[in-house]
């Protein structure tokens, strides 16, 4: 696996191979990898004769320094995850390298940038949709691969992709959860245990919304009386959005940890 620092690197690297006409899959990632981003980089190594994982923690998506500060980093523990995946090119670059001093051009993703996550997080989507454009641009991906929990950046970068005419096609892979069927996510590692079982009720919250809009009733009121039963979280939003079909969203805050979490309720 090859390591690049900066965008003339990655072009450089992928020159060849594309001049050889071999497609290239693209993981975007922020590092603190499991196995959620695992399943993206197997799915891309199964279709692409090159595949691209970035790993860059980007501070434009984060609404608060002290998030930014304590959100996991350790690239040697995420590029042996790579290599072990077969990732061609790992492509770690510096803020400084993607967010030049003088840097002024954003992707507003609109509407759809400004509610449920948007809302809880002001220019959350706009950092996401403008990192995501950049990566597309330099690695020039027949597809880029994202998790279904983040469901609504999934919708936001498919609409900035049908919006612009970018010419890759985006995959969206399942959620993977633990065997309590909490998700995984790379915030779970600040979970007490205490705290853990208290998350637990994010995952019975959204079944009993499902198991509700199957039998007719209200999925956002029975969730929400799971969720408002559990001592010890707060409730962020719990709403049903029309990302690409029917979506059961939620996010709740346990402690200082923040969790979001969906289900489609067309399965």
């Amino acid at each position: 696996m090859k390591i690049a620092r900066t965008v003339a690197d990655v072009r450089e690297h992928l020159r060849e191979p594309r001049q050889r006409g071999e497609r290239i899959g693209l993981v975007p990632t922020m590092g603190a990898l499991h196995a959620g981003h695992r399943s993206l980089l197997d799915a891309a190594r199964a279709e692409f004769e090159v595949v691209v994982m970035s790993l860059f923690v980007n501070p434009s998506q984060f609404d608060a320094a002290d998030d930014l500060a304590r959100y996991p980093r350790d690239e040697a523990a995420d590029a042996a995850v790579a290599a072990e995946a077969g990732v061609n090119l790992l492509f770690a670059p510096d803020a400084a390298e993607l967010f030049p001093p003088g840097f002024d051009t954003w992707v507003d993703p609109g509407e759809l940038g400004d509610v449920l996550e948007g809302a809880a997080r002001p220019g959350h989507f706009r950092g996401v949709a403008t990192v995501c454009t950049k990566l597309f641009s330099i690695v020039g991906p027949d597809a880029a691969y994202f998790g279904e929990k983040d469901a609504q950046q999934v919708a936001v970068i498919r609409q900035v992709v049908r919006d612009l005419d970018l010419p890759l096609e985006i995959v969206a892979m399942p959620t993977v959860r633990e065997a309590s069927g909490l998700a995984l996510s790379s915030r779970n590692r600040f979970l007490s245990t205490d705290q853990r079982s208290t998350a637990l009720a994010l995952p019975r919250a959204l079944e009993a919304g499902r198991r509700a809009h199957e039998s007719g009733a209200d999925p956002v009121r029975a969730a929400r009386a799971v969720l408002d039963a559990e001592a010890g979280l707060s409730v962020d939003y719990v709403e049903v959005a029309e990302f690409g079909a029917p979506t059961l969203v939620a996010a709740i805050r346990v402690g200082a940890t923040r969790l979001i979490d969906n289900v489609r309720l067309d399965r």
